[in-house]
């Protein structure tokens, strides 16, 4: 077990990583367990995806919060999207022990180029007209989001993010918000909260599983560092979404997506 004062760095990280994740909602896993692989070369791939979902799990729930109180939450859409996401995330949580490191760190450079593209391609938020689920949500200065999405079709790719996230550690939020403001006609902020929500149901999933299996005591320290960095950075990066333009924050973090897999690859 490391130290506590071999961990002390990883405050700021959290905290940083917190701002971001919210800020985007995807809950910062994207950037935190590639920077796991590459600070702990030599750790288990199992115990990397713990960590990182265990923070995923203090951000997406601190964020939530925040997002809550603004109004921006369709908990029942997001209840939907756990129906695929919870499944996924468990046997994504069992599969990663089954992966050589190696093989981990290739696959893994593979999702961030996919990631990197999804954050790139950010269409605006179209009309969804077809769909029967219908849904109306008003935030908390009073406007009105109405949209419709085929639930199916939303189900059958939380469980696709589910199990990426349950593999390597991410959470689903790179995959939720830009297919569900480009393909399902969610309202970007609506979008960004609500995947926040999906996103503390799968992370929390999946940090139970490892706490059973035994996996995340082996990051404890690392964790909990990064956990309590996270949890003000979340509130932060929800206040920011009123006040900052994301476009040019998420292409940055897909070029610096795309560095970490070449990284990862030359290894």
């Amino acid at each position: 077990m490391i130290p506590w004062i071999h961990v002390l760095w990883l405050l700021p990280v959290g905290f940083a990583l917190g701002t971001l994740g919210t800020l985007v909602g995807a809950g910062g896993g994207f950037l935190l367990a590639p920077m796991l692989l590459l600070v702990y070369p030599n750790e288990r791939p199992d115990v990397i995806a713990s960590i990182s979902l265990a923070v995923v799990f203090c951000n997406a729930l601190s964020g939530t919060i925040a997002y809550a109180r603004m109004g921006r939450v369709d908990y029942k859409s997001g209840l939907l999207l756990s129906c695929g996401t919870v499944p996924g995330t468990v046997l994504g949580v069992f599969t990663t022990a089954l992966i050589p490191r190696r093989t981990f760190d290739l696959i893994f450079a593979g999702v961030l180029v996919l990631g990197a593209s999804l954050l790139l391609w950010r269409p605006h938020t179209r009309d969804q007209t077809s769909g029967s689920f219908i849904r109306t949500v008003t935030d908390r200065d009073g406007v009105v989001h109405n949209y419709r999405f085929n639930p199916w079709l939303a189900v059958g790719v939380s469980l696709l993010a589910g199990y990426a996230s349950g593999l390597l550690g991410i959470g689903g939020g790179i995959i939720h918000v830009p297919l569900l403001a480009a393909v399902f006609g969610f309202p970007v902020h609506i979008a960004t909260a609500t995947s926040h929500f999906a996103l503390a149901i799968l992370a929390g999933t999946g940090t139970l599983t490892h706490l059973l299996n035994g996996t995340l005591h082996n990051g404890l320290h690392r964790t909990v560092a990064l956990g309590l960095g996270v949890l003000p950075g979340a509130q932060l990066g929800a206040r920011w979404s009123n006040k900052v333009h994301g476009s040019w924050i998420l292409r940055g973090l897909a070029v610096a997506l795309l560095f970490v897999a070449v990284r990862l690859i030359l290894q």
